[in-house]
């Protein structure tokens, strides 16, 4: 595939094309329980072909956008830096997979494949994500790959009529080995 841009030995990170948005769409965005969990904006409705979806292909100074994409090629989730700093040389990172391609290990590959696009392509310092306390999978993936836990804000996030606590982890450039760790 010619727009491969970084991968491991499940997964790989490209562009978002078009055709992903409607898929992410429908099975990130639409699943209102997983997105209240992911985004701390509140969700509402919006169509799958409108610009306004969080999927839709753009280019931003502080933000990168992938589409992860298993062995043959197929769609499996989406990865993203964002609130790039070049200044600090620092960024957040994101992952949502697709429900069929969770409970793999493949978060970890994926979390590795950002954080070599972070340190490697881009320069970065510092790379660091937030989580709902209650992610295990996601915390667990996170420590896989090298993030330590750094802080707790307690009921920092609203979701699904509740509060919750939000764990911040993070990891520099010199602690972090490409994808030499155990997934």
């Amino acid at each position: 595939m010619e727009d491969l841009y970084l991968s491991s030995e499940h997964v790989a990170l490209r562009a978002r094309r078009p055709e992903d948005i409607a898929v992410l769409q429908a099975q990130l965005y639409d699943d209102i329980a997983t997105r209240a969990l992911a985004d701390t904006r509140a969700w509402q409705p919006i169509p799958r072909d409108s610009a306004q979806s969080p999927y839709a292909v753009t280019t931003s100074d502080d933000a990168a956008f992938f589409s992860v994409v298993d062995a043959q090629g197929d769609l499996v989730g989406e990865a993203l830096l964002w609130g790039i700093d070049p200044h600090n040389r620092l960024a957040n990172l994101g992952l949502a997979l697709l429900p069929g391609f969770r409970c793999r290990g493949w978060s970890v590959e994926v979390l590795n494949l950002l954080c070599r696009y972070g340190f490697t392509v881009r320069g970065l310092n510092r790379l660091q994500l937030e989580t709902h306390a209650d992610n295990a999978a996601m915390l667990r993936a996170a420590e896989k790959t090298g993030f330590q836990q750094e802080g707790i804000r307690r009921n920092a996030a609203w979701a699904l009529g509740s509060f919750s606590d939000v764990v911040l982890m993070g990891l520099l450039a010199e602690e972090w080995s490409d994808g030499e760790r155990e997934h």
